[in-house]
C-alpha cells in the first residue's frame, strides 16, 4: 500500500485503515486520530473473551444499567460486563434495555435468539420450542403484513399442535 497521510489530521502517516462495508467507505488514519475516534490500537494479544468484554463496555454504555440484576440467577449487569457471559436465559429479559442494541448490531437487526434444542431433549420440549418459534414468526409476518407467510406459518403451527 502506498504511504498516505491521515485523513483526519493531514499530518501523520496513515497506519490504520478502516473499511465500512455496508456504506462502502474507507478511512485512513494515524494511530493518534484512530484512538481519538474510538479505535483501540494495542500490540498485545487478547483472548476472544477479552475482546467481547471490551466490545460490550463500548457499545452498551451503562446509563444506570449497573443496578440491573436478573431476578432468577442474580447476575448483575456489572458482572456480565466483567465476564462477558450471561448466567441464564432470563438475563436477556433482565438486561433487555442495554442488550437489545448490542444484539441488533451484532446480528444485523435481529433481536430474537432462536437457539438450539439439545439432542437429549424430549419430543415435548422440541415441539414446544418449535411452537414458540413459529408463533413468533407468525407475529412478525402479521406485523410485516406478509399474509402469505403468515398463513404458511399458521398451517405449520396447526400441524405441530396435532402431533
Amino acid at each position: 500500500m502506498v504511504d498516505m497521510l491521515c485523513q483526519r489530521c493531514n499530518q501523520n502517516r496513515a497506519t490504520v485503515h478502516i473499511t465500512d462495508v455496508p456504506e462502502k467507505r474507507e478511512q485512513h488514519l494515524c494511530d493518534d486520530c484512530a484512538e481519538k475516534v474510538g479505535v483501540i490500537i494495542k500490540q498485545s494479544h487478547h483472548t476472544a473473551n477479552e475482546i467481547l468484554q471490551q466490545f460490550i463496555k463500548q457499545k452498551t454504555g451503562l446509563g444506570g444499567a449497573e443496578d440491573l440484576a436478573c431476578p432468577k440467577c442474580g447476575l448483575t449487569f456489572k458482572e456480565f460486563q466483567l465476564k462477558g457471559l450471561l448466567g441464564c436465559p432470563n438475563d436477556y429479559a433482565a438486561f433487555q434495555s442495554v442488550l437489545s442494541p448490542l444484539i441488533q448490531r451484532a446480528h444485523e437487526g435481529a433481536v430474537h435468539h432462536v437457539g438450539k434444542v439439545p439432542a437429549t431433549a424430549e419430543d415435548t420440549v422440541r415441539r414446544q420450542t418449535g411452537l414458540l418459534r413459529l408463533r413468533r414468526e407468525l407475529q412478525e409476518a402479521i406485523e410485516a403484513e406478509n399474509y402469505e407467510r403468515a398463513a404458511n406459518v399458521r398451517d405449520q403451527i396447526r400441524n405441530l399442535e396435532l402431533q
